[in-house]
């Protein structure tokens, strides 16, 4: 029995120095073993299936490979098909979907640093909102996302213990792992 995973790799393809081609990416996670390996954009979005078979995490084998194998370090959040497509269907900020770009969705890499997050959701972050799931976080930014103090306080509160990506990009993984 196989299950669909995806590999969300932060800060890939982000300056000089951290340059994955997505045809690279896509041969490291098939030489570890994992089937129907599919990339989304060039910046590290990666579905693929696990064999029933296989042993540890595959994040964290990404991880290993992408520094031993391509000399990059990066880091490897992984999530279940399963938790992607809770974290779309628990999604209870609905101007998300008005747009797209301006909305994001930040993955944890361990599901108890959400506890971080709980001073942030007391602050009052108007015109942004801050949603926090059962392992994601939900930000909507409508000034954008550069000019964000709301992606600035979460990410200073995860640090490298998360990974963002745009409602957009969210429902397309979705689509891809086969639950949209």
């Amino acid at each position: 029995m196989t299950r669909t995973e995806i590999a969300l790799i932060r800060g890939i393809n982000v300056g000089r120095a951290k340059r994955v081609a997505m045809a690279d990416l896509k041969k490291l996670v098939e030489k570890l073993g994992y089937g129907d390996v599919r990339t989304l954009l060039n910046s590290g979005n990666v579905v693929f299936t696990v064999p029933g078979s296989a042993r540890g995490s595959p994040a964290a084998r990404i991880e290993e490979a992408l520094a031993s194998k391509l000399g990059v370090s990066a880091r490897v959040t992984g999530i279940t098909a399963g938790e992607l497509a809770a974290a779309v269907a628990g999604n209870p900020i609905r101007a998300m979907e008005r747009d797209p770009s301006r909305a994001l969705v930040a993955f944890l890499r361990k599901p108890e640093d959400r506890k971080l997050l709980q001073p942030l959701a007391k602050e009052r972050w108007v015109p942004e909102e801050l949603a926090i799931g059962k392992r994601v976080a939900y930000l909507w930014c409508p000034g954008g996302i550069l000019e964000s103090r709301l992606l600035e306080a979460v990410s200073d509160a995860l640090g490298d213990g998360v990974t963002t990506r745009n409602w957009a990009t969210v429902k397309k993984l979705l689509g891809i792992a086969g639950g949209g």
